[in-house]
């Protein structure tokens, strides 16, 4: 199926609105990006970054385009988790099957190079001009470097909005009748910190690993980047008892960190001035439907779906949305209505699912990780599966390690849930919870 060339406008030079491009150019249409913001390759990164974990979804997205060997050349594969629990030694728990890995990306180098690869397919870039308003029905765009300044007009045949979870194109979509918003803010906010190479240029803590520093209402987080260093992130609630409002001065990080991460401190040469120079950011799940405007206007990734980062599946399930897409445009070629209409039905219902998968996860991480119910249940769920693969398939290696949709890992797991609170309440079952009996009981419910 081929169309015909179209002139097309994304809004937004992330790492979706550059990939969106990649896939456009190969279509044979006109692409130019907008961006409100400096080009990324020629500024230092932000400080408020978390590590991207590229797992199968995001690598088919690449694949289908030519450019996952070139990915993975800035992409270290991360086998297990590495659990750093207060007095209890470094223990590793491996992610799926032999040879399964997440891959750590450094968000600011995959964007670099994604920009790179689309205007090396030909897709123009217009940096520093912030698009303020969209006209839907004739796809005309109107930038500036005021809101109440003069405005340049630009026309397109049709323009997809990438531009986040606080998209102005959506924002434009939402005085619409009958379009539905919501967001939600959890009150969890996260900050960056770093660990440095060593001297040598080698990694301080195990290369290979996602190391997780889990505290009941706070944890932190460790992903190794090329250079030898981690980028660390500290997820902590905004106001509390334990809280990033409650430590204000050097002394109190200083104390803070020495209680609850005492071998961080260790390697840590830049610790406190990190956590008083980068900002303390927050996380929102947003949802909002219709994503499309007739034949004219699309919204990709997380202008559509933005979700917490609990699950490592944000830039995956915006990579997806442009597979998918892509697969539907194969099907109907120039009929961009049908195209739009069956983009956003199939993908709607997933992005809902894995920002439930998401936030549930950001539960269980910040306060089920200490109780021993939960992992004696976790510890059941994984021997069963390790005996019986083709009967059970953990949530995790459903949404991770697979390409089936995320609303059926969300329903499967759902029922796997309800089986096991059966199990549960087994009596005795400390003692016997890699016995037949239980996996026996399994079975039966299956």
């Amino acid at each position: 199926m081929t169309q015909t060339p179209k002139n097309i406008a994304i809004i937004g030079s992330g790492l979706v609105g550059s990939l969106l491009a990649i896939y456009l150019r190969r279509w044979g249409h006109a692409v130019t990006v907008f961006d409100r913001r400096p080009d990324i390759r020629n500024v230092e990164f932000s400080g408020r970054s978390i590590n991207l974990a590229m797992s199968n979804r995001g690598w088919k997205a690449l694949r289908e385009v030519g450019i996952e060997k070139e990915v993975k050349k800035i992409a270290i594969p991360l086998y297990k988790r590495a659990m750093h629990v207060i007095g209890q030694a470094e223990y590793f728990q491996n992610y799926g099957k032999e040879g399964e890995a997440i891959w750590s990306i450094s968000r600011g180098v995959l964007n670099r190079k994604m920009i790179d690869l689309a205007e090396g397919a030909g897709a123009a870039f217009r940096f520093e001009e912030k698009v303020w308003d969209i006209n839907l029905p004739e796809a005309k765009i109107y930038t500036g470097e005021t809101e109440k300044g003069e405005w340049k007009e630009y026309r397109y045949d049709m323009v997809f909005g990438c531009d986040g979870a606080f998209s102005r194109v959506r924002h434009k979509m939402q005085r619409r009748s009958r379009f539905d918003y919501s967001q939600d803010f959890i009150d969890v906010g996260y900050k960056e910190l770093r660990i440095p190479p060593n001297e040598d240029g080698s990694h301080q803590l195990d290369k290979h690993s996602f190391h997780i520093w889990p505290r009941g209402a706070f944890m932190l987080i460790a992903m190794p980047n090329l250079d030898g260093s981690f980028t660390c992130t500290l997820f902590m609630p905004f106001e509390g008892e334990v809280s990033f409002e409650n430590i204000t001065t050097e002394k109190q990080a200083r104390e803070f960190f020495s209680k609850y991460f005492p071998n961080v401190m260790q390697v840590m040469d830049d610790l406190l001035e990190d956590f008083f120079k980068n900002p303390t950011s927050a996380m929102v799940t947003m949802k909002c439907y219709p994503w499309t405007y007739w034949d004219k206007v699309a919204l990709v990734g997380d202008s559509a779906h933005a979700i917490v980062p609990f699950y490592g599946q944000g830039m995956n399930a915006g990579f997806e949305d442009i597979y998918a897409l892509n697969r539907i445009m194969k099907r109907y070629g120039d009929d961009w209505e049908t195209i739009f209409q069956t983009y956003q039905k199939e993908r709607k219902p997933n992005a809902d699912a894995i920002a439930e998968l998401s936030y549930r996860n950001f539960m269980e991480m910040s306060s089920k990780t200490a109780d021993p119910k939960f992992l004696l249940q976790k510890k059941i769920e994984k021997h069963f599966a390790s005996k019986h693969p083709e009967k059970w398939i953990p949530a995790y290696s459903r949404v991770t390690f697979s390409e089936r949709p995320y609303a059926e890992a969300l329903a499967i797991g759902d029922a796997q849930e309800k089986i096991m609170q059966e199990v549960m309440q087994m009596p005795n079952l400390e003692a016997k919870w890699d016995s037949p009996e239980v996996e026996q009981k399994i079975l039966s419910l299956l």
